[in-house]
């Protein structure tokens, strides 16, 4: 029985190293090409602000990598920075001996600032010094990466890559979550644009700009233009959100409708609609689809109009609009 697990976990071996090979080549690449995307974006990332750069580490996690993940991780670096741009520490894995004076030290201890700025003022002859410094290590999920300033010690850039990106979208979700409970503890207010457009059986067009506010913030209430039902009308709005039925919104507009108004106001006594009455009230319900921009919409007016459509959810078709 042991010697058939034995050589059933050999021969699985090359196969498992090979998928983590997989792993870490995609983790790689998802790695150059978030990188190059900063860079090429300048978001706090400048290649010539960065340059020359000394690489400090580039070590494997498994033993199955040692000798192919440092290449890998060089290539990749090579492919961002430049061939001119990068500078190897060889002594930056190795303990390190330093005479000085007859003082005589021997470090084997991770590298600080000081120690990676010795080194690299020991190696560069007469090329300038190095500006940053970075580490791209192997990790079990993918690959982690860092890169300090060399002149003030700060934190460039620190991150975890793996070949989806989970990890990158799991912290951005629950910074948004965790901004998003900070905003709704202090009862700060949020700006919502709405548009809604339902066509079965009838008609109903409108853009409403709302406020959400209260101490659940379950409750939005701003203005409203609508084309249709009523045609080219104003008025106020105000809707209650619901978190445990999937974030149903419920709640009504109170529209004026202009050309009825204006005809009335040059004529007082005549109460004559162009198109409709003076007043609409509109009910409306929006159901969200997910956490898209998009949703399910139905509206019940007072001039005897049902409609069933769409809604679009902060998004604005005039780009000078909130």
């Amino acid at each position: 029985m042991f010697l058939k697990s034995a050589t059933l976990a050999l021969l699985l071996l090359p196969a498992a190293a090979f998928a983590q090979r997989d792993t870490t080549r995609d983790a790689l690449d998802r790695f150059e090409e978030s990188l190059a995307l900063r860079l090429e974006e300048g978001t706090g990332l400048v290649v010539k602000d960065l340059t020359p750069v000394i690489v400090v580490s580039t070590q494997s996690a498994f033993e199955e990598t040692k000798a192919w993940y440092p290449t890998a991780a060089l290539q990749t670096l090579i492919h961002v920075f430049g061939t001119q741009g990068l500078r190897s520490c060889e002594a930056c894995r190795q303990p390190r001996l330093f005479m000085d004076d007859g003082r005589i030290e021997h470090n084997t201890a991770d590298l600080g600032t000081s120690e990676i700025l010795r080194l690299d003022e020991m190696a560069r002859g007469k090329s300038a010094p190095a500006k940053t410094a970075v580490w791209l290590d192997e990790t079990a999920e993918g690959v982690s990466f860092k890169v300090i300033d060399l002149r003030n010690s700060r934190i460039l850039m620190a991150e975890n890559f793996d070949p989806t990106l989970l990890e990158a979208a799991r912290t951005r979700k629950n910074l948004s979550l965790a901004k998003e409970l900070d905003r709704r503890a202090r009862q700060d207010s949020i700006t919502h644009a709405f548009v809604d457009i339902t066509v079965l059986p009838h008609q109903h067009i409108s853009f409403d700009w709302t406020e959400q506010w209260g101490d659940t913030n379950c409750n939005l209430s701003g203005f409203t233009i609508s084309l249709i039902d009523p045609v080219i009308g104003i008025g106020g709005a105000y809707y209650r959100v619901l978190p445990f039925a999937l974030n149903l919104m419920v709640g009504a507009k109170l529209i004026m409708s202009v050309p009825t108004g204006l005809i009335q106001a040059i004529s007082p006594g005549n109460s004559f609609s162009l198109f409709d009455p003076l007043i609409t009230g509109v009910f409306v319900a929006r159901l969200p689809f997910g956490r898209s921009n998009f949703g399910l919409t139905l509206t019940i007016s007072t001039n005897a109009k049902v409609g069933i459509g769409i809604s679009l959810l902060n998004v604005s078709l005039l780009p000078f609009l909130p």
